[in-house]
């Protein structure tokens, strides 16, 4: 299969391993910035070929993981309501809000349903002139021009039956805040290829200068990310910060434009709570005025949210790089997929879930390899 295939072959990705091996002399600790790139690196045992002096860390690129509790509590409060039809991608719902979550809502019969396009919940309130229809805009830059692009639908065909919750992420300025914090670890970044596929790299360029870190945008296939790896290596043994473009295919220095008009066109620039790390000035999109009648913040009058922040997740810490799943005394334990305290462990691209996911994959196999019934 094109740019697939090519690029899993375990020859060619073993001979960028064997590189990245010659050419470290010292310990490095590098971030990757998506949930996606931490899912690929734990599946495929990335880290394992890896010199043990290179530390992985992960970054706040899982959308689910950031969106701030008390986002999820107006989610649920507005998902109960009669006369309403919630619609929301999978991984929301059974993240745990202060006391329910939009799965216990939707076990109580509320109408929720799961989308895999912003577009489809434009349908259904075509299809419900007579429902509140009700969208859960979360994630990063990519999925922003897709909600940007529901938003400008919805206008053009005159619903009034929808609107947008919207809690929406920039990572230029989360990679900046991480740079800046005084106990960081993180010495270069994997950025995530298909937000620079929106924006492009041109506003990582005064962050590498700034505060001298290599940003190497790279893509999601097992030989992206060690290439990735191993450019970014080469500045960090050279002593360089540049920003490099691994993913060639996918990312243009520039960006996509149609999709920044339509972003800058449908949302303005907002400071943003980051559910772990705090509130970080002008790193969300908010609705622009024009569209401000499409805000459910505004269509539905709700009682004060109060949420109640379950302390024992760590996810923040996990999200800038200062520990990992495994340094967590829950992880496994009392926080497991099917009892998640954070949203990390249910997300599909959360670090705990790809830790818990791939760690019971290896133990599966390693059990059946030991069986008498395979010797």
């Amino acid at each position: 299969m094109k740019f697939v295939d090519e690029y899993r072959q375990s020859e060619t990705i073993q001979k960028i391993a064997t590189e990245i091996r010659k050419e470290t002399t010292r310990p490095w600790t590098i971030m990757e910035v998506c949930g996606g790139q931490t899912h690929a690196i734990v599946k495929n045992r990335l880290d394992q070929l890896l010199p043990q002096v290179i530390e992985l860390v992960h970054g706040p690129g899982c959308p689910v993981c950031v969106t701030p509790l008390e986002t999820i509590d107006r989610a649920i409060a507005i998902a109960a309501l009669p006369g309403v039809i919630f619609c929301s991608f999978g991984d929301m719902l059974r993240v745990p809000g202060s006391e329910y979550s939009l799965l216990d809502v939707k076990a109580d019969g509320g109408d929720i349903r799961i989308i895999y396009s912003p577009l489809q919940a434009v349908k259904i309130a075509e299809d419900h002139p007579t429902k509140q229809v009700v969208f859960f805009a979360v994630g990063f830059e990519t999925t922003a021009a897709a909600n940007a692009m529901a938003a400008t639908q919805a206008k053009q065909k005159s619903l009034k039956n929808f609107s947008l919750l919207v809690s929406q992420f920039l990572v230029t300025p989360a990679i900046a805040s991480i740079c800046a914090a005084k106990d960081t670890r993180v010495q270069g970044f994997l950025a995530a290829g298909h937000v620079c596929s929106i924006t492009g790299y041109e506003s990582y360029l005064p962050l590498a200068e700034k505060y001298q870190v290599p940003i190497v945008v790279t893509g999601f296939e097992p030989l992206d990310i060690l290439e990735g790896l191993l450019m970014c290596l080469r500045q960090l043994e050279q002593g360089s910060y540049q920003v490099e473009n691994q993913y060639l295919r996918a990312v243009e220095r520039t960006g996509n434009r149609p999709a920044q008009v339509l972003l800058n066109n449908v949302f303005s620039v907002s400071a943003q709570c980051w559910r772990g790390l705090g509130e970080i000035p002008a790193s969300g999109l908010a609705l622009a005025e024009e569209f401000s009648d499409l805000d459910a913040t505004k269509k539905f009058a709700l009682p004060e949210i109060k949420p109640r922040e379950q302390h024992q997740c760590i996810s923040g810490a996990i999200m800038l790089g200062l520990k990992k799943p495994g340094d967590c005394p829950h992880f496994g334990t009392t926080c497991r997929p099917d009892h998640p305290l954070g949203a990390p462990m249910v997300s599909s691209e959360g670090a705990c879930s790809a830790y818990h996911r791939y760690s019971q994959q290896v133990k599966t196999r390693e059990s059946s390899m030991s069986s008498p019934n395979n010797q």
